[in-house]
């Protein structure tokens, strides 16, 4: 049995090898993701399918190279609290941008049931300003 812990390490290092369906894997049918109010994906999407292409894909289609590396993570009673630093460049401007982030999980019977995003929205609209 996986740990609340070992199943948001899992998702990140699927993340760092940019294995989608690994990513995925552990997200419960009606898992709720919220990108933080002011970045580019804002708003809470409902099921795996809706982050797939809602969030991931659309990340990919903007920022080929964008990276979620955590460098600490902290966990209690079923949630999982992440800190780290986003990296990309926005395809369409060029622009590179390095942004710390905190991500708040919630793992209930092994599944991913809720995340939300912290970050400075503005150094990532920076990055996309023409």
């Amino acid at each position: 049995m996986a740990t609340p812990l070992e199943i948001v390490e899992a998702h990140y290092a699927a993340s760092a090898r940019g294995d989608l369906d690994g990513m995925l894997a552990s997200f419960a049918p009606d898992v709720e993701w919220t990108e933080m109010a002011g970045f580019p994906l804002a708003g809470t999407y409902v099921g795996p399918d809706a982050i797939r292409a809602g969030v991931f894909g659309a990340l990919k289609a903007d920022w080929p190279d964008f990276a979620a590396e955590p460098y600490e993570l902290v966990a209690a009673d079923g949630k999982v609290i992440a800190f780290g630093e986003y990296s990309g460049t926005y395809a369409p401007t060029g622009r590179a941008m390095r942004v710390k982030f905190v991500h708040y999980w919630q793992v209930r019977d092994e599944r991913v049931v809720r995340f939300e995003q912290f970050t400075d929205t503005h150094l990532v609209r920076a990055a996309m300003a023409e």
